[in-house]
């Protein structure tokens, strides 16, 4: 069933508005949706409706609440990615299936051996990974759309890090201590999570230190170096199999 996201203020106590000229050209010409269809609708923040359309046009859709449930399938568990840019088009891919496996928010850094430069041009990019992330999420239903935030520095990021119960930095040059060895050793309740990643040159030495020195655990995630768009994913998919599943 296909699931659309509206503010708060659009939801009344037994009606919904739609009036995202997006949403309802994807409504009317790609979905084909009519009167007495049920669609999903999420308020984004706690909510989410089963709904009937009770009259559609190109302006506006009015539902009908059928339904009214707190989230199901959104983790509780917010695990915050922070990203060194990559080249090229990886980070679309990072964000859809980061946003499949449950995170929270991604924030893409610009690190010591980033690649890529902002041409001033920057946010336009950050606008379609959101895009990417809105996508996502109505493909896996789930209650939230994550947040992919403005690029930052790594100082600006360290900055951040006092924010989250664990800090991961999944880096190569980590030898004795898994990321299994430090979830299964957690000995107090885990709301927040922040994971680090590289860009393709990984962390500098200075860096990969001041992450640490900024309560970073240092930790490897198994015998062979991930590209940066796999290390999140299978970071993530650990984080969330051990402390939120």
């Amino acid at each position: 069933m296909s699931r659309f996201f509206v503010a708060p203020e659009n939801i009344g106590i037994n009606h919904i508005i739609i009036d995202d000229r997006d949403d309802l050209h994807h409504m009317v010409k790609v979905l084909r949706l009519k009167e007495g269809d049920e669609i999903d609708v999420s308020d984004s923040i706690e909510w989410e409706y089963r709904a009937v359309i009770e009259s559609l046009d190109k302006n506006e859709a009015q539902l009908k609440i059928l339904d009214k449930q707190a989230f199901a399938s959104e983790p509780e568990l917010k695990v915050t990615l922070f990203q060194g840019v990559p080249k090229q088009g990886k980070m679309e891919t990072i964000v859809q299936k980061c946003v499949e496996l449950g995170v929270y928010e991604i924030v893409p850094v610009f690190m010591d051996r980033t690649v890529v430069v902002d041409k001033g041009n920057f946010s336009k990019k950050v606008q379609r990974w959101n895009k990417v992330s809105a996508e996502a999420v109505k493909q896996c239903k789930r209650g939230i759309i994550p947040e992919v935030a403005e690029a930052v520095k790594s100082k600006d990021m360290l900055n951040m890090l006092s924010d989250f119960d664990l800090v991961l930095l999944p880096y190569e040059n980590e030898k004795g201590t898994t990321i299994k060895d430090v979830l299964r050793n957690i000995d107090k309740k885990i709301r927040s999570v922040a994971i680090i990643i590289g860009p393709e040159g990984g962390f500098s030495d200075n860096e990969a230190d001041m992450i640490v020195s900024c309560g970073g655990e240092s930790v490897t995630l198994g015998k062979t170096i991930l590209r940066t768009e796999t290390a999140g994913m299978a970071a993530l998919s650990m984080v969330m199999y051990e402390l939120e599943l």
